[in-house]
């Protein structure tokens, strides 16, 4: 699979891809505190962003090798075949099909490199955390404890791995 590359692509401006780089917090977002807050009211015990892990999980259960991302909607792809199209449409659009579609391909890659140490990872949309932080948490206690056989349905959003489908 050829690998996608923004490199050479310039945004449309210094300004904006200041701005959007300054929008986009790399950790503590708005949904990983809302569910770490839920997570933690349950007792549950976790280290935030483990760099020696791929792709720096936001929340890492060391006991039950689970790690877990909160992926923006945007910035990860929610939606990738509609959001396409609308990005194709705007300003811009080679970079930001780009940018997202390289940002997917990292997703891939080092999710795979944590399954293939061992680890169950979990991908969980920011808009499912911010739509009802409580049942995801809920959702990850069940994992974490070995009460699911399957993914719950909050985490069957793109790609949690690792754990049984129906």
């Amino acid at each position: 699979m050829k690998r996608l590359s923004y490199q050479s692509l310039q945004p449309s401006s210094g300004r904006a891809s200041v701005a959007a780089r300054g929008s986009s917090n790399k950790a503590g977002t708005r949904c990983e505190l809302l569910l770490r807050k839920a997570l933690w009211a349950k007792g549950c015990r976790y280290r935030k962003n483990v760099k020696h892990l791929p792709g720096c999980p936001d929340l890492v259960f060391l006991s039950a090798r689970v790690a877990l991302f909160c992926d923006g909607d945007f910035w990860h792809g929610r939606e990738w075949e509609s959001r396409q199209k609308k990005l194709a449409l705007g300003h811009n659009s080679a970079y930001w099909l780009a940018k997202i579609g390289r940002n997917i391909d990292r997703d891939w890659q080092n999710t795979q490199e944590l399954l293939d140490r061992g680890w169950t990872v979990l991908h969980i949309w920011e808009s499912e955390i911010l739509a009802d932080p409580e049942k995801v948490a809920r959702d990850v206690l069940a994992i974490l404890h070995g009460k699911a056989s399957t993914i719950p349905p909050t985490l069957d959003l793109r790609r949690a791995v690792g754990v049984n489908r129906t």
